[in-house]
């Protein structure tokens, strides 16, 4: 390993290239080198792996990415960024980096479809929009390693009936088996944000431990179990018309599925979510069937 890193010296890097942290692209860079050792050792990556990084920054934590994996390829919005990065990871001869939004991105032409690793310092104001369309979508993603804001990676990880409980925790326990492995103070990063922050490992589910018979069905369930979370689940899915049933046929639904109508979707496992949705949606088929000899 080098002696000297980045992270050693993030304040004086920026103001030697005169650069200011965006608030618009929210830009904390990381200065504590501890905290980079541990999210490239929870990641577990080798030289046998491709590693997609989301908003390198200044090129922090590329540096550890491009000593411990085979191919990194860097994605930064930020265009002010480029001509910084191109100096700072001049000697990085395994790193590609890319100026485009992530959402906006064909991951699978950028990777050739290999398998890949997600290593990432997450923007706060787009974290969970970024994982949710990394899992929902059908890319050759083996593992996330992010760091994202407290509260967000608690919700990730959360168990039911707790507050910080809902779709997200049931969408990311649906493809991963996730963990928070370190806590990151605020003091660690310049900018220092106002909230603390935590590292979460997810490895992602080769054939998921529970299957339901239609994923996109049972997300909409968990979305409409959780848009308004203080109501009851029959009055909540009742509510929400992307489902296309009765509320005699979500009564029905949640009594076969060995509930009570008054039970709340904080109260309901992911294996209690995906029961329920199959048996919502064998009953939809036999609405939209009915529907149709009507017609």
């Amino acid at each position: 390993m080098k002696d000297r890193y980045l992270a050693d010296n993030t304040r004086a890097v920026m103001e030697r290239y005169n650069f200011t942290a965006s608030k618009r692209f929210g830009q904390n860079f990381i200065k504590d080198r501890s905290v980079l050792e541990d999210i490239v050792t929870a990641s577990k990556i080798s030289k046998e792996d491709i590693v997609l990084e989301i908003g390198p920054g200044i090129g922090v934590l590329t540096e550890f990415l491009s000593e411990a994996a085979g191919r990194v390829y860097a994605v930064e919005v930020d265009r002010g960024l480029i001509p910084i990065l191109q100096e700072t990871l001049k000697d990085c001869e395994n790193v590609e980096l890319v100026n485009e939004d992530i959402m906006k991105t064909d991951i699978t032409a950028l990777t050739g479809g290999a398998p890949f690793r997600v290593v990432a310092n997450l923007p706060y104001y787009i974290t969970t929009p970024i994982v949710m369309s990394l899992l929902e979508s059908d890319l050759n993603c083996r593992s996330l390693t992010v760091m994202v804001q407290k509260e967000v990676g608690e919700r990730m990880t959360a168990s039911p009936k707790t507050k910080d409980y809902g779709a997200l925790t049931l969408a990311v326990g649906y493809r991963t088996k996730a963990a928070i492995v370190r806590k990151v103070p605020a003091g660690c990063f310049i900018p220092a944000p106002k909230v603390d922050s935590v590292v979460v490992h997810m490895d992602v589910y080769e054939e998921p431990p529970l299957k339901a018979e239609d994923e996109k069905f049972l997300f909409s369930v968990i979305r409409g179990a959780f848009n308004q979370r203080r109501k009851t689940l029959l009055n909540a899915l009742s509510g929400h018309k992307e489902l296309g049933l009765s509320r005699e046929m979500i009564k029905e639904a949640i009594e076969k599925a060995g509930e009570k109508p008054a039970v709340r979707g904080e109260e309901l496992s992911l294996e209690q979510f995906t029961k329920l949705s199959d048996i919502l949606y064998h009953l939809k088929d036999r609405q939209d069937v009915g529907a149709d000899v009507i017609l």
